[in-house]
């Protein structure tokens, strides 16, 4: 069952995602569903974690930028106490 996000990124990132999609003949939404389930198939722990494929060269531009929101401290406390087993 397909679900409706709302998402917002660079227009020029956007535009190069389109036009990247459109070359190999996927829309924006499965690319991006391919993308997010390839992340969440693995297990990564960070966003550094993540294997930078060569596409990504095409599809951005300038230094990779990781936007996060801080943790909360309860997050920072289970994590610290997964960390000490």
């Amino acid at each position: 069952m397909d679900v409706k996000i709302t998402l917002s990124f660079d227009e020029s990132v956007i535009k190069k995602a389109k036009k990247y999609a459109e070359n190999n003949n996927i829309s924006l939404s499965r690319l991006t569903e391919f993308l997010l389930r390839k992340v969440t198939s693995s297990s990564y722990q960070q966003l550094e974690d993540l294997p930078i494929a060569d596409w990504v060269n095409v599809v951005a531009e300038g230094e990779v930028e990781y936007h996060t929101r801080p943790k909360k401290n309860k997050d920072l406390k289970d994590e610290y106490f997964k960390n000490k087993k």
